[in-house]
């Protein structure tokens, strides 16, 4: 159970709040009395983080799962809510300073000041840079180049946020993705994204010192890769092929939607959007004879028009 804290505690916070005394005596407690005191607060604000925070945050992930409730939340997703969570707590103990009567509705003003504040310092604290912008020197470096100045900023922000990429060191699937979008090109694959990134690094490492401190050091902090298993052993099959295949449609599903969206908001028309992403997403790593399927199926206007009606259904459009 999320939730051991007696029901005295929360009536305790609850009213220490109403006569303005939650900062003080939390400042004050002895072990015992903070822990009873940081429960109670637990217990009324991680209903809100889940509903105004998480539940939206997975949706926009396409974590359908995750946004059912805690119990269906992945792991990384679930480490993340507690990090709100306690975010949250802490933000009351040291801000909850005066007369609060509705708890409830002063936590939910300050959900989001505290979460992104505490993401910010847990960026800050391994050395990333707490707002990933592109500094100008590395925009003159990269030549202006929009998409080797949007790699840029995807990797500060990579640096710093706990997940990893399975046995590699970048999500090279995400960004190909992203490539497309703004570069505007059909999606070319991974190949290009190896020597994209080699060429920003490049030109980052022109600072030595900003490289070790903002991307160097926190990449320390990610979970090392895994390494792959030597060639001369077999490979051990712990998931069916067609559930691998399911997997692998399911990830592309979620970058063509993404891909659809952005051109959606920039006011292209439903159908030209869901074909083109469509015919490059799922024509680019179709299996074998596949890319046909995907031609006959962009080519019949009436399943091109159901394809159209799903998306935006899923998209809520």
């Amino acid at each position: 159970m999320l939730d051991t804290t007696r029901p005295d505690d929360v009536a305790g916070v609850r009213r220490l709040a109403r006569d303005g005394l939650l900062a003080g005596s939390a400042a004050a407690a002895r072990p015992p009395d903070l822990a009873r005191l940081r429960g109670g607060v637990y217990s009324v604000a991680w209903p809100l983080v889940f509903t105004r925070i998480t539940k939206p945050l997975e949706h926009r992930r396409r974590h359908a799962d995750c946004a059912r409730g805690l119990e269906w939340l992945r792991p990384d997703c679930l480490d993340r809510f507690h990090d709100d969570v306690e975010a949250v707590v802490e933000h009351t103990l040291r801000r909850a300073t005066g007369p609060i009567e509705n708890l409830e509705g002063w936590l939910t003003t300050r959900l989001n000041p505290a979460t992104v504040d505490a993401h910010r310092r847990r960026r800050g604290e391994i050395g990333a840079l707490q707002r990933p912008r592109l500094p100008a020197w590395l925009a003159e470096e990269l030549g202006g180049d929009p998409w080797l100045c949007d790699l840029a900023v995807q990797i500060l922000v990579w640096v710093g946020v706990p997940a990893t990429a399975g046995a590699e060191l970048w999500p090279l699937d995400g960004w190909a993705a992203r490539r497309a979008e703004v570069t505007g090109e059909p999606a070319a694959g991974r190949d290009p994204l190896d020597d994209n990134v080699a060429r920003v690094l490049a030109a980052m490492r022109t600072r030595p010192q900003w490289h070790a401190e903002h991307v160097e050091r926190p990449l320390g902090h990610k979970q090392a890769p895994v390494a792959p298993m030597p060639a001369e052993l077999p490979a051990l099959e712990l998931v069916a092929s067609h559930e691998l295949a399911d997997a692998r449609l399911a990830s592309l599903a979620e970058q063509a939607l993404r891909a659809i969206e952005t051109r959606l908001d920039r006011g292209e028309a439903a159908v030209t959007a869901v074909a083109a992403v469509v015919r490059t997403v799922f024509g680019e790593h179709a299996p074998s004879g596949g890319d046909d399927w995907v031609a006959a199926a962009l080519a019949d206007r009436t399943r091109l028009d159901g394809i159209v009606a799903t998306v935006l259904t899923i998209l809520d459009r």
